[in-house]
């Protein structure tokens, strides 16, 4: 039997694609493009930002080989360019600050966005090694196992973080 990779998931490991990801709005270009392609106008409303701003963050994304051009239509005259991510999920085997302070940023600024009540908690507990990896791997199976539901529905953002305090 061979092992082939999963198609899905992109590891995160050039410094260009790093650098790519050290942006607050590239990290929600990624959001809003996790479910399906969408157009630098659609994005802009989206994300509330103008069309200028998406275009330059999108080519540094494409740049890093995070997303990519997924065709055009024709409207009215014109013609529209589709944008999509590469693949549904992205591996960071070694996050670098700036990415991490990206992330979060990008978050707190959908939870701002957000139309509906959210749940923002922080805990500090105390485990064994053994503990924290069973806690672990129960969140990851938690969220990975999750079953979607058809299109149409509200999107969800789920952020699941588990750490061990530097020092303690």
């Amino acid at each position: 039997m061979s092992h082939r990779p999963d198609e899905t998931v992109q590891q995160i490991d050039t410094s260009p694609q790093h650098t790519a990801l050290a942006h607050p709005l590239r990290q929600r270009l990624l959001f809003a493009l996790g479910g399906r392609p969408s157009t630098i106008s659609r994005l802009a409303a989206q994300l509330g930002v103008n069309k200028g701003s998406v275009s330059h963050h999108l080519r540094v994304l494409c740049e890093a080989g995070l997303v990519q051009d997924a065709g055009t239509r024709r409207v009215r005259g014109g013609t529209e360019k589709y944008y999509r991510r590469t693949t549904e999920r992205l591996l960071v085997a070694e996050p670098q600050a700036e990415g991490t302070a990206a992330l979060l940023g990008a978050v707190a600024q959908e939870l701002d966005r957000s139309p509906a009540d959210h749940l923002l908690s922080l805990r500090h507990l105390r485990l064994s090694p053994a503990k924290a990896a069973r806690l672990a791997e129960a969140l990851a199976a938690l969220v990975d196992e999750t079953e979607e539901d058809p299109e149409g529905e509200p999107v969800h953002g789920v952020l699941v973080t588990l750490y061990r305090q530097a020092g303690a």
